[in-house]
């Protein structure tokens, strides 16, 4: 890993700076002349780097710059931060909008797919651009900000929909914008009687832990039953830093839970996997979702068989505990929501039995009673 200290980019920042999430936010390495004062950069990747920058943004914090292995040429965090040239390959299945939630969009910012909930984007702004991004059509628009009148008219659509029970903040990342403006909108929906769950969508405590601030959570404890979901896809992105943000996240009452995309390269074994779920629930974060690849443009680089992730589920389950095991699901293309997809384990079910294997591969039968 890099020393931030031994950088010619960083080595006069202080503590007090390097620990300031306003600092971080602002000195992301966003070009190739800055990035190349980090890492080694061959004069191919170089040139492949200045053309895919002209597509696509690249954003990353310092903190999580300095989790790269610059030895290594197929290091997990540099593959889900850096660029590569394999982005410029859109293949023929690929969409802008692999979800249609263009199609869902009900208000601004307001996707309704759910019967019960709604997906709330109120910013397209990161602390870093993930390389398999979903959204990456919206992402990196730093120039877009929701109007006071968006909001109005998200807030509106919500108040008027009474089967709307839960409301999930996202974006973009929600924690990148100031503690006064969330709350703005967080009050407001606390205020709406048929809301009763909260929920927030962010990387922060990946790629930028040091957001998680008293101040912060002083705010969110106010409006309970808030709950968060994170973005944790290797183990080595579970630093001291990050697991301590973590436990504030829970020690202020909010739940936390972890949605992990399968990424080829990146967590694409069992080993991976199982050690991350682990470390996972070790520091009080639930593994909610393990995600299939979505049909993003310029990303089938990333994009592994689903054999694969049934391959990994078949080594979990049994393997640790339960709770630790998230549900492997494919969010449909074309905005068919999230489908489950399960090992079989259930062989036959008849009038008289249900034949089925436990995950040794060993058969059992349990008698199917019916009244």
């Amino acid at each position: 890993m890099i020393n931030y200290r031994n950088t010619i980019l960083w080595h006069d920042v202080t503590e007090e700076q390097w620990n300031d999430w306003h600092w971080q936010f602002k000195n992301r390495i966003r070009d190739v002349d800055t990035l190349k004062k980090l890492i080694d950069l061959s004069h191919e990747e170089e040139k492949f780097l200045r053309e895919c920058l002209s597509h696509f943004r690249m954003a990353i914090t310092p903190y999580y710059a300095c989790l790269i292995n610059p030895e290594d040429k197929n290091c997990p965090v540099r593959r889900q931060c850096i660029p590569s040239p394999q982005e410029m390959e859109v293949s023929s299945f690929e969409l802008a909008d692999p979800l249609a939630e263009e199609r869902d969009t009900k208000a601004p910012g307001i996707v309704h797919r759910y019967p019960d909930r709604v997906l709330f984007m109120i910013t397209r702004k990161c602390a870093m651009y993930c390389r398999h991004c979903t959204r990456r059509r919206l992402a990196g628009d730093e120039d877009f900000s929701i109007s006071s009148r968006d909001v109005d008219l998200a807030l509106e659509y919500i108040k008027n929909h009474k089967e709307v029970r839960d409301v999930l903040l996202s974006g973009g990342d929600p924690l990148v914008l100031s503690e006064n403006f969330l709350e703005s909108i967080i009050k407001r929906l606390r205020a709406i009687p048929h809301v009763e769950i909260i929920r927030i969508g962010t990387r922060t405590p990946v790629v930028l832990p040091m957001r998680i601030t008293d101040e912060l959570l002083d705010m969110l404890r106010k409006y309970h039953p808030i709950w968060i979901n994170t973005h944790f896809n290797h183990p080595n992105e579970i630093t001291e830093a990050a697991a301590k943000a973590c436990r504030k996240i829970v020690d202020a009452g909010i739940p936390l839970g972890n949605q992990t995309v399968l990424l080829k390269g990146v967590n694409d074994s069992a080993e991976v996997v199982k050690e991350l779920c682990l470390k996972l629930v070790r520091n009080r974060i639930r593994p909610y979702y393990l995600y299939q690849c979505d049909l993003a443009q310029g990303i089938n680089h990333f994009r592994t068989p689903v054999e694969k992730g049934l391959e990994i589920m078949s080594k979990l389950r049994g393997y640790i505990s339960g709770f630790a095991v998230p549900t492997y699901v494919i969010d449909a293309p074309g905005g068919g929501g999230k489908i489950p997809v399960n090992v079989r384990y259930v062989e036959e079910i008849n009038d008289h039995e249900v034949k089925m294997r436990n995950y040794k591969g060993e058969y059992y039968i349990y008698p199917n009673v019916r009244q």
